[in-house]
This record gives structure tokens, sequence and C-alpha cells, in this order.
């Protein structure tokens, strides 16, 4: 535990409730963690609105005071940002734009309000590539000037740890990635 000296700031870009669980679980002692739900790629609003929710539950679970700031929600963004990449089979082009879409607006808004650093849930997930996740972070990193924990938060049981802390806590768990395209592909 980090003890002998103030905790840095640390602005996590959170993808749902159960990720983001396993990875404060990590961070929580040597951070002060702010949960950034900024997910345009969600494209369903009723889905959107479900994972939000659940990520507000989640976080008054914590004995933590962990502060939670919403992205703005334009999906028009994301489907911009993909297009010519619809029929990609889920881990190919389009997730690497998602990706980076998110984390830069996490480096934005992590230099924006003063953080030390930035970092993302997505690398807990098994069904997320660590490496492509840990280029696209480290180069917005290098490009706003914000450091970026480059944490390969499924290490250690990191999945199933967040698991079982959102299975305790009753946290809504979803299927599929959030884009219409992914469901696509997980049917």
């Amino acid at each position: 535990m980090n003890t002998d000296r103030e905790k840095k700031k640390i602005l996590l870009h959170s993808c749902c409730g159960v990720c983001a669980n396993g990875v404060i679980n990590q961070l929580k002692d040597d951070y002060d963690v702010t949960i950034f739900f900024y997910n345009p790629n969600i494209t369903d609003e009723d889905e959107y609105l479900r994972r939000k929710t659940a990520q507000l539950d989640a976080l008054s679970k914590w004995d933590e005071n962990i502060d939670f700031v919403e992205g703005i929600y334009n999906t028009a963004d994301f489907f911009e940002a993909v297009k010519g990449y619809e029929t990609k089979e889920e881990g190919e082009g389009r997730c690497s734009i998602c990706f980076k879409m998110r984390l830069e607006e996490t480096a934005k808004k992590a230099k924006a309000l003063g953080f030390d650093l930035f970092s993302t849930t997505l690398t807990v997930s098994p069904h997320k590539s660590f490496e492509k996740i840990s280029k696209i972070g480290n180069k917005v990193s290098r490009d706003l000037k914000v450091d970026y924990l480059d944490g390969n938060f499924k290490k250690n049981n990191g999945f199933k740890n967040s698991m079982d802390i959102s299975k305790q806590m009753g946290i809504y768990r979803q299927n599929y990635c959030g884009c219409e395209f992914s469901k696509w592909f997980n049917k």
C-alpha cells in the first residue's frame, strides 16, 4: 500500500462495471482512481444506459471514494470513425480504431482535468489484445503528452477477479463489446 506519499490521480477509462471492478481492485491501493465512462461504441442507447447504471452501482459498493466522469455519448462519432470497417470481424481493424478513439478522449480529459496519468479497463478482458491496446495507449501518451499506465490487467487472474467481484455485487454483465457490428459475429 502506498502510505509514504500522496497517491497519483489516475483517470481510468471504463467500458463497463464488470471490467472496472477488477482493475479498481488492482489500482486502489496505489492510485486515486476516477472512472471515465466514455463509450460511443455502445450503439444501442438502452444498452449504454444499462452499462452506465451498472457502472454507477458498482462504484457505490466500493469502500473507497471513486469519482465518476461521463464522456459525451455520441454514436455518430463512432460510426464515422469505423466507416469502411463494418464487416470486419471483432478484433480486426475496427476494434483498433475504437480503442484509439476512446484512449485519445481519455487522455484529453485527463490532461484537461489535471490527472497525473490515464489508463483503461479494456486490457482486463481476455477478448481484447493487450499488445494492440498497449501500442495505441503509448502512442496516445506520447502524442498528447499525458502519462499512460500500461497495465495488462488480465494478468494474475484479473478477469476472473473482475467476474467474482461483480458477481458478489450483483453487477450486470453484457455478452458483447457494445457495437452493433460485434453482435453480428457473436450470434
